[in-house]
């Protein structure tokens, strides 16, 4: 007979394992940074910038095209200068285009 374990949500399971609530304190880092500056990009490229991953303190944007990528390279140090008034610093944001439209965030 085939015992079935029971099922445990996303939350139960990362707070059991520390590399999945470190991905997940990642995650939530990622987006709040996101949140924070999302007022700050233009209505017409906010659907092609998504929250990117972020590691060692650098935050990554993804980006559907280079055009986007051109005009937020402007945007970069008022974004950071955001970030720092809300206690969201990073080391650096970087840009990466990703090719995908916009959609689920990282």
């Amino acid at each position: 007979m085939n015992r079935r374990q029971p099922s445990v949500t996303l939350l139960q399971a990362s707070q059991n394992n520390a590399s999945l609530a470190k991905l997940m304190e990642l995650n939530r880092a990622s987006k709040a940074r996101f949140d924070a500056i999302s007022t700050l990009i233009p209505d017409t490229l906010r659907p092609n910038v998504t929250a990117g991953p972020l590691t060692d303190g650098v935050w990554c944007l993804l980006l559907s095209n280079t055009t986007t990528a051109a005009k937020l390279r402007q945007l970069l140090p008022a974004f950071e200068a955001h970030l720092r008034v809300h206690q969201l610093e990073v080391k650096s944001i970087r840009l990466k285009v990703s090719g995908a439209s916009g959609g689920g965030r990282y």
